[in-house]
């Protein structure tokens, strides 16, 4: 488990000062903290994410993110009043129990606020821990609708698997009477977004099955036959894995792509040229893109990530740590203070206007419907279309804890 302390320091400047008031919403973190405590001790926050391991690319993201999100959200200074935001971070390499393990570590070492879970399985671990302390707890990329409602001490900074799968819904307008196939490898990926589709779509009066294939399966006919005989209105793909690009080719060279509205989740940018010529056929659901959104938090975001292109997950760590600042800034050391000052927040991130339901802590939020154009290994993805915060809205869960 790798350990990394940082403290940062960076000049004020008054550009970034009226657009970070505007943006938390909530006074100037320049102004001494309202929840007591000691106003000149540092703030300790955990980060516990992916720096290693399969979603390694996710964590470089979100904490890229969190650093820009941090800089424009305390106008540079890296402070709240007087008192700096001191950041550890920890790899989990995505294993939930060195999650656990670290985030025990850095409460039992005064840090009151955690935050990242690159991987849903580690947030479904850290949560309980939360509530357990007391301390706070801010999700991360983890998309596990279960997150949402888990406890009082939990939050989330990205989106949930039902604000997607809401957004793939909206490809077919009224679902009622049509026919919507999944397309999944079998397993607990492929169980989760059947379920998924199966409650959002199916639940909206849409006839709902799947075709489901062998997480070892490399000849993809049989499957692009089974699903062209069930004459779909919508089909929706969720994949993972080195077979995806076969998967994507068979399924173009069987006429699938063309003969039904495809729909999948558009991945980070180094995933693009897994679909090949497929790509330009296919429908997409996004989280972000670069270039989905042109808010100031956006416009601050892009001056701070390295390479100036920000990808699917700087937005999630981005807002991870406006959060962290709002919680910061209007509660001090006390957390319960923290939970009320984002309970019913609305603030205004790199993707839009974002409110923290009260109810069950889920995040409201902007998604999109995005296309890709190009070829080989250069690709742009375009906006087609956004949805606004209302239309993803996730049902309210009863508060778990």
């Amino acid at each position: 488990m790798t350990v990394r302390t940082t403290r940062r320091v960076f000049l004020s400047a008054a550009t970034m000062m009226a657009a970070a008031i505007a943006a938390t919403a909530c006074g100037s973190p320049q102004d001494t903290a309202n929840g007591g405590g000691d106003s000149a001790a540092p703030v300790k926050v955990g980060l516990v994410y992916s720096q290693s391991g399969a979603l390694a690319s996710y964590g470089k993201q979100y904490i890229e993110g969190f650093r820009a999100g941090l800089d424009f959200a305390t106008n540079g200074t890296n402070k709240v009043g007087d008192r700096a935001i001191e950041i550890t971070e920890v790899d989990d390499a995505g294993d939930p129990a060195k999650a656990v393990s670290a985030a025990k570590d850095l409460i039992g070492k005064g840090n009151k606020i955690i935050a990242g879970s690159t991987a849903s399985g580690v947030a479904l671990q850290v949560a309980p821990i939360a509530a357990q302390n007391k301390v706070l707890f801010i999700s991360g990329p983890a998309a596990t609708d279960a997150v949402t409602g888990a406890n009082k001490y939990t939050f989330r900074s990205g989106r949930q698997s039902y604000q997607d799968v809401v957004t793939a819904k909206s490809f077919i307008g009224d679902p009622a009477g049509k026919k919507v196939v999944v397309f999944a490898q079998d397993g607990a990926f492929g169980d989760a977004n059947e379920a998924a589709v199966k409650a959002v779509i199916g639940g909206a009066g849409a006839s709902v099955s799947a075709v489901r294939a062998p997480a070892s399966a490399t000849e993809f006919t049989p499957f692009a036959s089974q699903i062209k005989s069930a004459k779909p209105d919508l089909l929706f793909v969720a994949w993972a894995g080195t077979t995806a690009p076969a998967m994507w080719q068979t399924l173009d060279q069987q006429g699938v792509l063309t003969s039904t509205t495809v729909v999948t989740g558009l991945d980070i940018r180094a995933s693009w040229p897994t679909f090949g010529a497929a790509g330009s056929k296919i429908s997409f659901l996004s989280h972000y893109f670069d270039g989905a959104s042109d808010t100031e938090a956006a416009k601050a975001a892009k001056a701070k990530i390295p390479g100036g292109t920000l990808d699917l997950f700087h937005p999630d760590g981005f807002a991870a740590a406006q959060m962290v600042v709002r919680a910061v800034a209007e509660g001090g050391d006390d957390v319960d203070k923290m939970v009320t000052a984002l309970e019913g927040w609305s603030f205004e991130s790199v993707k839009g206007s974002m409110t923290i339901r009260a109810e069950d802590h889920a995040l409201l939020q902007p998604m999109y419907q995005a296309s890709l154009t190009g070829s080989g290994d250069t690709f742009t993805a375009t906006a087609q279309k956004a949805l606004t915060a209302d239309e993803t809205a996730p049902p309210v869960q009863a508060m778990k804890g």
